[in-house]
């Protein structure tokens, strides 16, 4: 078994991250199948509906993002100390605190729900539809909570590929339940939302049983002590994380907001498209570095400068050549990936094809931000990592915005790629300042 104190080679660094990749992936990929049942046997405005929801609740599991990647970062750097019972501690804290916080998100999504509907631009069926996804999904908000946050903490008590196991029994959960409440049932929008919900429980639950129960890993849950110290570093560390899941949903509200305006509906479909895609890709990365995190936290808490210079220099390695190669699948294979969900609407097909030829650009940039961000709440500088995600999320905002008014629709395929240009511009800039801080 491969621990975090090893010295980490390629085929090392590779074998122990592709469990995190693959559960992060799968994890973009079963949230993807709700929109390949309903654009296929609910219709184009659910479909839209769906995306038009589904950021708010995304926007709400965050919290998930926060104490898994800041909770993860503070335990295995406590673990590189040899503290393994304050980090059972810290672990505990965390997931209890995460299930109240659960339940007091969904008690105002529910209040909420149908006025931040309206406010975005939701009326009409669209808003009735938008109202019964959500409030049917919110049901499952603590879980969904505690599915992402088990997510970052599988690494961290060196079981990755348990983490990815859970991660797939979930996922072929809600894919045989979206086949059979919408393709046998016909449920429509609610069958989804029913086979999320249950899908997300049970991502949920089961990581908890396991860490309440003795087990192999490095963590176990345990009579939680609060500890206020504990909890503000996992808060300030995992903000840059919790900021660039905000962003994605933010993103996602301010860029349907914009695309009703140039394109209608059909827009909306369009670029809930994107953001299956980009969900894949982004994955890659993003599971790349849950993977890796917990490994440069210990490797810090160990003072090991030596390791982590090596664990950063594979990595940007490893990032860059897959982003040229995502890059280049998306460019050659486009118009079948696009004929997925709208196959059989030749208007909406062309109009898919056409904005991810523009859209994919951005694919070779978005992976190294991600990974510079991550890398600094690994090193336990929450301050740095939420700089470069906020910046991320500024540049994004800026660009839709302002992007539509000189090239129209155009612009806001455009608007993701010119972001990231600058958002890489900066992460590499603070990476080098920070070098010698570091010893990286």
């Amino acid at each position: 078994m491969i621990k975090l104190s090893d010295h980490f080679s390629y085929p090392k660094l590779i074998q122990f991250t592709s469990p995190a990749i693959g559960t992060v992936i799968f994890m973009s990929i079963y949230s993807i199948v709700d929109g390949f049942f309903v654009a296929n046997f609910a219709g184009t405005l659910q479909f839209a509906a769906l995306n038009f929801v589904y950021p708010p609740i995304m926007l709400l599991g965050s919290i998930g993002f926060l104490f898994g990647t800041g909770g993860s970062a503070l335990i295995a750097k406590t673990l590189g100390e040899g503290k393994k019972t304050k980090a059972n501690q810290i672990f505990s804290m965390l997931i209890y605190i995460s299930i109240i916080i659960g339940i007091i998100f969904q008690i105002f999504g529910f209040i909420f729900i149908g006025d931040l509907a309206e406010f975005l631009g939701a009326e009409g069926e669209l808003l009735n539809y938008t109202l019964s996804y959500g409030q049917i999904v919110l049901i499952g908000l603590p879980m969904f909570i505690l599915q992402f946050e088990f997510q970052y903490l599988f690494p961290a008590a060196e079981k990755p590929k348990l983490g990815f196991l859970i991660t797939f029994a979930t996922g072929m959960t809600n894919i045989v339940l979206d086949t059979l409440f919408l393709a046998g049932f016909g449920w429509g929008l609610e069958g989804a939302a029913v086979a999320t919900v249950i899908s997300q429980t049970i991502g949920g639950v089961l990581p908890f049983i396991y860490f309440i129960r003795k087990n192999s890993s490095l963590l176990q849950l345990t009579k939680p002590v609060f500890d206020g110290g504990a909890l503000f570093k996992t808060a300030t560390n995992g903000v840059s994380e919790l900021m660039a899941n905000i962003s994605e949903s933010l993103i996602t509200i301010i860029f349907n907001w914009q695309l009703l305006k140039y394109a209608g509906s059909d827009g909306v479909a369009v670029f809930g498209i994107l953001m299956y895609f980009s969900f894949i890709f982004e994955a890659v990365f993003f599971g790349y570095s849950v993977g890796i995190s917990p490994v440069v936290s210990y490797h810090y808490g160990a003072k090991s400068k030596f390791e982590l210079h090596s664990l950063l220099r594979k990595s940007l390695t490893l990032i860059i050549l897959v982003a040229i190669f995502m890059f280049t699948c998306a460019e050659t294979f486009t118009r079948p990936l696009a004929s997925i969900f709208v196959g059989a609407d030749e208007h909406l097909l062309e109009m898919t094809v056409y904005a991810l030829r523009i859209f994919s650009f951005a694919f070779l940039f978005m992976g190294i931000a991600i990974f510079i961000s991550a890398f600094f709440t690994a090193l336990n500088n929450g301050l740095l990592s939420a700089l470069i995600s906020g910046l991320r999320l500024i540049f994004e905002i800026v660009a839709v915005l302002i992007f539509p008014l000189i090239w129209g629709l155009n612009g806001i395929w455009f608007s993701m790629v010119g972001a990231d240009i600058m958002a890489v511009t900066i992460s590499v800039t603070i990476l080098v300042f920070n070098r010698k801080r570091y010893g990286y």
